[in-house]
Parts: structure tokens; sequence; C-alpha cells
């Protein structure tokens, strides 16, 4: 069964520079987006491309790794898992959104060439 636990991993590139937040207690938090593409092809032949974005985020020592090595655009396999989070906005209306929790990554290359 433990096979059957809650594991993302995803290969994808940082849409924006990550942000570190720290707070009163010392923990820090990076947060970041993931663009992750797939390609296949239509029902008449052509090449079709769907970009995906995934909010991660990084806690701890994973978020000062995140902060000090990775840059926008950087091309990164993420391993993590999905956490469901709910809060209220502004008008009191309840909110749900689902971030994958970095565990690890590991850079494949650097920002995209031009």
């Amino acid at each position: 069964m433990n096979a059957l636990k809650n594991k993302v991993t995803l290969i994808g590139r940082l849409g924006a520079q990550p942000e570190l937040v720290t707070f009163e207690s010392g923990r820090t938090l990076a947060r970041f987006t993931l663009a992750t593409n797939e390609r296949f092809k239509d029902k008449n032949g052509e090449w079709q491309e769907i970009t995906q974005w995934h909010n991660i985020n990084a806690w701890g020592k994973t978020a000062d790794l995140v902060n000090r090595i990775l840059d926008k655009g950087n091309e990164i396999i993420l391993e993590g898992r999905l956490v469901n989070q709910s809060y209220e906005n502004k008008s009191g209306e309840k909110r749900f959104s689902t971030v994958i929790e970095a565990t690890e990554f590991l850079v494949i290359n650097t920002k995209k060439a031009a």
C-alpha cells in the first residue's frame, strides 16, 4: 500500500522568479509557478500544445535552495505532493485551491535559449 501515496512528479519551466517569505517564527516559504507542456496530434493530424500552470510551495531547507538556485525560465524536475487549501476572500466567500508542495527538485536546464 505504500505505493498509493500522494506523490506528484513534474517536468517544466519556472514562469516567474520565486518569491521567498520568512515568517516571524523563522520558517521560510518559497512560492513559484511551473509551466508544463503536452504535445499531441488532433483529429486532423496537426500538432497541438497545451500548457498547464501549477502553483508550487516549498518550505524550510527546500525553500532556501529554491531561492538560492532557481530563476525564471529554469527547466526542472520537481517532486512533491498535492495539498488542498481553503481560505476566505475579502468579501467573506470561501475559496479553494490546490498547490503542489515541493519536496525535491533537480535543475535540467538554465534559462531557455533565446
